[in-house]
């Protein structure tokens, strides 16, 4: 039996280039659809340090749809009574996968 060994070899600044034309922005919680969720030790830690990984969403018509981050969100809602701050939520907008080559970053989402 004859073992192949393929090497893949990537140009790194090709994917830093790919991941700076991922969207990042802030926008306000109300232009986020997502689910309620128990915030758990999220909110302590976000109460003293923000929301330090971006939510990662996908833009719709009108509104942003949350992939990932619904705890954060949820932390966000119930600190927003305390500080207004709490009402403006870094975003990741993900692509749409449907264009070449960006098929890359297609599994990058934590499904938890």
């Amino acid at each position: 039996m004859t073992a192949v060994f393929v090497s893949v070899c990537y140009n790194s600044s090709a994917i830093e280039k790919k991941a700076e034309e991922m969207i990042n922005t802030i926008v306000t919680l109300e232009e986020i659809h997502y689910q309620t969720k128990d915030p758990g030790d999220l909110l302590e830690s976000i109460r003293k340090r923000g929301v330090a990984i971006p939510v990662q969403v996908k833009a719709r018509d009108g509104y942003y749809e949350c992939v990932d981050g619904n705890r954060r969100l949820s932390a966000c809602a119930a600190l927003k009574k305390e500080n207004p701050k709490f009402d403006r939520i870094p975003i990741m907008i993900l692509n749409d996968f449907s264009k070449a080559g960006s098929s890359f970053w297609g599994n990058t989402q934590n499904l938890h």
